[in-house]
């Protein structure tokens, strides 16, 4: 019902996002928007294309007047950097254009470099890098603020923070409150709400940029004031918790991802595990929320956390060993431009995979072609669910 999907290249023209299926009747800030691309630039341990690249939606379609009009929606995000690889990556080939390349012959330890390079025959692993870069990810926020824009019309809402940079680990719960009013700063340090752990992470930083080496670390996505009834137990491929689990690990560098306190329940006997349930005054409670929200596949009315853990970037300014795709023989891995820490930056996309995937879940619930209609179906659901 919901879908959406994102095309364009790192070094390209633009990037391209295109979200179908929102109904009619959702408000859309084009300020809002931005600012959701402005906080995935943000944090400390970015590198230097975020200095180029000053990111700026420009919607083509499916929005008039503020309000989507239930067509699909196209979002152009430019890339400045265009400019300096227009020869390099032309569209149509010309003379002398084997000459202007860029070539990447020396694959990169934990990139989609080599791999790429093997399943599409190339010799020069450019156009896999340029595809693979985290780049990409631009688009995927710019889509996810829209699907944020119709969740917050029903009072969903949906937020990030780090947890870990490296060894470094926030060792306690963070509140909604503090989530809320980390997001609300100005500038973005690593997205800690506790000043004492953050200054220890950026350590961890400092110490990735001395060494030339990069940091990986583990951030938290909260949606706050879910409803119960989203996603089913009944096929393996509708449950809600694998669909969030698919859409985090899509992300550049996430490899694993966690539900709730999965890894604490592991270490643990179930007694002290599951969630316990009270009622009182008039609503089923929760002892606390080690699910994450979601048992059976099902949101239960908690807020959804879901967790990333995101490997180092793989791009270092001191190489790893690797093998050069034209001569066989060993070679230092190719280096590009990149980042150091991108871990604040991973819970803002965190957050637009999230909202995308509640978004299509919350469609499949209550659909509707308006706003309105929704808004009369999920009203109904709500009211059944006082009742029960």
């Amino acid at each position: 019902m919901l879908r959406f999907e994102t095309a364009g290249e790192s070094h390209g023209e633009c990037l391209v996002a295109i979200l179908t299926g929102l109904p009619a009747g959702v408000p859309v800030s084009l300020d809002a928007i931005n600012h959701e691309l402005w906080r995935r630039q943000q944090g400390y341990g970015r590198g230097g294309r975020m200095k180029i690249e000053i990111d700026r939606a420009q919607l083509v379609s499916g929005v008039r007047h503020s309000h989507t009009i239930g067509s699909p929606i196209a979002i152009l995000l430019e890339n400045k950097d265009w400019k300096n690889w227009t020869e390099a990556l032309p569209v149509e080939d010309v003379d002398g254009g084997e000459d202007k390349k860029k070539p990447v012959t020396r694959p990169r330890p934990g990139h989609a470099d080599l791999a790429g390079a093997l399943k599409y025959n190339f010799h020069d692993a450019r156009y896999i890098l340029e595809r693979a870069s985290a780049r990409e990810t631009a688009a995927r926020v710019a889509a996810g603020a829209l699907a944020k824009a119709l969740l917050s019309e029903f009072g969903i809402e949906i937020l990030s923070h780090v947890i870990a940079v490296g060894p470094v680990r926030l060792d306690r719960l963070a509140t909604w409150e503090e989530i809320r009013g980390l997001s609300q700063r100005p500038d973005v340090l690593l997205g800690c709400v506790d000043s004492g752990a953050e200054e220890k992470m950026k350590a961890v930083v400092d110490e990735a940029y001395r060494t030339g080496d990069t940091v990986g670390g583990v951030f938290e996505v909260v949606a706050h004031s879910v409803p119960p009834g989203l996603g089913s137990h009944i096929t393996w491929d509708s449950r809600l918790d694998g669909r969030l689990a698919q859409a985090i690990v899509s992300m550049q560098a996430v490899k694993g991802v966690e539900i709730g306190f999965a890894a604490e329940g592991a270490a643990n006997f179930g007694s002290a595990v599951q969630d316990t349930i009270g009622y009182a005054a008039g609503k089923f409670t929760r002892g606390a929320n080690r699910a994450g929200g979601l048992e059976g596949g099902i949101t239960n009315g908690q807020d959804v956390l879901v967790r990333g853990l995101l490997k180092p970037i793989s791009t270092l300014r001191r190489p790893l060993e690797s093998v050069d795709l034209v001569t066989r023989e060993p070679a230092l891995a190719a280096y590009e431009r990149s980042d150091v820490c991108v871990v604040p930056a991973a819970g803002v996309i965190g957050e637009a995979m999230v909202a995308l995937i509640l978004a299509q879940a919350f469609l499949e619930k209550f659909g509707g072609d308006s706003l309105d209609e929704t808004r009369r179906n999920f009203s109904g659901f709500i009211e059944q669910v006082r009742n029960f």
